[in-house]
């Protein structure tokens, strides 16, 4: 007799979209986010990232300006193994979240912006989509760079239109010689 065979789940096959938003203003900030995308290669697949932005900072100003970015892939496990990824990562490029302050100054830091339209809320370390993902333009520009039509699973509404309701926050194109602000 033949055992059954269970046919995997869609996400065991091809994997969930993620968004991944990435930022760094301590060391050379412009090769840790480098680094830290190949570093997330090894665990999504289909890999693709947005441009670089340098951002002033939001909450905290007395520090220098921010290097932004996005990757998207797919991921194929569950949102709390791949924040635990993304811990590992990060301490691997010297963060160390018990020693800075809250919004600070940081060599690197990994955020989960959306997983496929998953909601889901385990305070204070997992919320997806990202609690503040509305309020920041230095997430927001480039997630929508590389997902322009981008909804948030919540309400269905547009990110483009959060964006465009947000004042300006100081983010400058870091790719190239021109700058170009949002």
């Amino acid at each position: 007799m033949r055992e059954a065979r269970q046919t995997p789940s869609p996400k065991e096959m091809v994997g969930v979209p993620v968004v991944l938003g990435l930022g760094s203003n301590q060391g050379d900030s412009r090769k840790i986010l480098g680094d830290a995308r190949g570093a997330l290669g090894e665990i999504l697949e289909e890999t693709r990232a947005a441009s670089f932005f340098e951002t002033e900072p939001l909450l905290v100003t007395d520090q220098g300006r921010f290097l932004n970015t996005a990757l998207s892939g797919r991921y194929r496990g569950e949102p709390r193994e791949l924040l635990d990824h993304i811990h590992r990562i990060e301490a691997r490029f010297g963060r160390d979240r018990k020693k800075e302050r809250r919004w600070g100054e940081r060599p690197l830091d990994i955020d989960i912006l959306l997983f496929g339209d998953l909601v889901l809320s385990e305070p204070p370390e997992l919320e997806i989509p990202h609690p503040r993902l509305t309020e920041r333009r230095f997430a927001l520009v480039p997630l929508l760079e590389l997902f322009p039509d981008a909804a948030d699973p919540r309400t269905g509404r547009a990110y483009r239109v959060f964006m465009e309701e947000l004042p300006p926050q100081g983010i400058y194109y870091a790719g190239g010689g021109e700058y170009t602000k949002w």
